[in-house]
């Protein structure tokens, strides 16, 4: 039998030999050399599809690390955190249509129908969008995201030791990943001007890394809670995390941990929800209020004035005076997405769209020295940016999405008694409240970074929520017999 395996084993590697052999000669004779990597990408298929477990766990693991990169002005992707998601969205998909691997009650859940309103709606718009090519790709993109970040781990997420694996790997993972960055920015004696080199490649900017560097706060509160034994580590990773949060020189995740320390609260006194809903009206009151008679126009800047600040303390004070040319171009922006709404509110000008109709919109008053958007980067306000793409109903089926999230996070932190699902729920909720008060000034939902944290949230709960529903089932079934 051994010598049988042994034969087996031999005959495989042969196989395997031969065929990379044979995809190095086509690289060289082609010059090709991409081509020699094919036979490694059908390895990891192969073991993809026994382990896609692993894979899953491989690409939460990745998402500190991963880098933006462009093929050409118009495709880019992050790697390596892209082609995993697309790998496991393909496997999500095999597992359903092969192995039947879907079950009725997941996908019934509350949740998942919100989750299809938000995403049906963006197939409806893209038939209608100013370029539906743009929107098309959006499309694609959210389909993978979807099926990697909420699909995918409700198969994974059946018990808390995966969910442990996950949000415990990611922890590590940015940990990493922060002791670099603050190391690098130690040797720029932490100047604010630094910060952006001390984050890259890993992180566009000082507000894509703070943004995902905030949402470790609550998985490291809800460790704290559940752990006995570590507290003084944690301790002492909540301590880097904090101090790494300040010189990220950040303003959005500042005011989203005090959001997230405010929401901690409000779990607590099952406020969440009201809290939120209370948000978005004082945001739509203060938006009638400031068009009324133009008051808005008050706010416009001096384009002289309206300077980059590399010294953080004028930074600071530039903000509260206005002055400061982020918070000016954000006010141009800002404008002139309010402005486009009225000519396209029901279904928007297409996912993906923005740069491409925004400008004919602004006000020369507000405009400041980089309103030329080289960089090509949005409204930053995802709330806006989903109305002025989406429409109406896109904003609706978000804040309907996200508002039921918030109240199963608090429904099931009231309802649970298991102290490790308790802490879970409660750490959902709170990096739920970040990720919004963070994406008021700026449209992250759809990166990688913390767009991936936004999903995961959704599959944690409506996971949560299955399996406290299953030990309930199974203790009542006990009882009977």
């Amino acid at each position: 039998m051994i010598k049988g395996r042994l034969y087996s084993l031999n005959t495989y590697f042969l196989c395997l030999a031969g065929i990379f052999l044979l995809f190095a000669l086509f690289a060289v004779f082609l010059s090709q050399y991409w081509i020699a990597i094919i036979p490694f990408g059908i390895l990891l298929l192969y073991y993809s599809w026994q382990n896609f477990q692993f894979i899953f766990f491989l690409l939460i693991l990745s998402l500190p690390w991963s880098i933006e990169y462009s093929f050409n002005s118009s495709l880019g992707t992050d790697l390596p955190d892209e082609p995993f998601m697309l790998l496991i969205a393909g496997l999500f998909l095999a597992k359903v249509f092969y192995k039947n691997s879907a079950e009725s009650k997941t996908l019934g859940h509350p949740l998942i129908f919100l989750i299809s309103l938000y995403f049906g709606w963006i197939m409806v718009t893209v038939p209608f969008s100013t370029d539906w090519f743009v929107s098309l790709k959006f499309l694609l993109a959210k389909t993978w995201y979807l099926l990697a970040f909420v699909f995918m781990p409700l198969l994974i997420f059946k018990n808390r030791e995966s969910i442990k694996i996950a949000g415990g790997g990611l922890l590590i993972s940015m940990l990493i990943v922060v002791i670099i960055v603050l190391c690098r920015h130690a040797s720029h004696g932490f100047r604010f001007s630094e910060i952006n080199v001390a984050v890259s490649p890993f992180f566009r900017n000082h507000v894509n890394y703070s943004a995902m560097l905030v949402c470790m706060v609550p998985i490291l509160i809800a460790t704290y809670q559940i752990s006995k034994k570590h507290r003084i580590l944690i301790a002492l990773m909540v301590i880097i995390v904090v101090a790494a949060l300040i010189l990220s020189y950040a303003r959005g995740a500042w005011l989203a941990l005090l959001v997230g320390l405010i929401s901690y609260w409000l779990v607590n006194r099952q406020k969440l929800l009201l809290a939120f809903i209370a948000s978005v009206i004082l945001t739509i009151a203060a938006a009638f209020w400031l068009g009324q008679n133009d008051r808005y126009l008050s706010y416009s800047n001096d384009y002289k004035t309206t300077i980059f600040h590399t010294n953080f303390r004028e930074h600071l004070i530039a903000t509260y005076r206005l002055k400061d040319l982020s918070t000016a171009e954000r006010l141009n922006r800002w404008v002139a997405g309010v402005r486009m709404i009225k000519d396209n509110w029901l279904m928007g000008y297409g996912p993906n769209t923005f740069y491409n109709n925004y400008k004919p919109y602004t006000i020369p008053v507000f405009k400041t020295w980089v309103s030329d958007n080289k960089e090509h980067s949005t409204v930053h306000n995802y709330f806006l940016f989903v109305f002025i793409e989406q429409g109406i109903p896109g904003l609706l089926f978000f804040l309907l999405l996200t508002g039921g999230m918030l109240y199963y996070s608090e429904k099931l932190y009231k309802r649970i008694q298991d102290r490790f699902y308790k802490a879970v729920t409660m750490g959902c909720g709170v990096m739920i409240m970040m990720i919004l008060a963070v994406n008021f000034l700026s449209d992250l939902v759809e990166s990688d970074k913390v767009g991936s944290l936004f999903f995961l949230c959704a599959a944690t709960l409506i996971s949560v929520d299955l399996n406290a529903r299953k030990k309930i089932n199974h203790l009542q079934g006990q009882e009977e017999l």
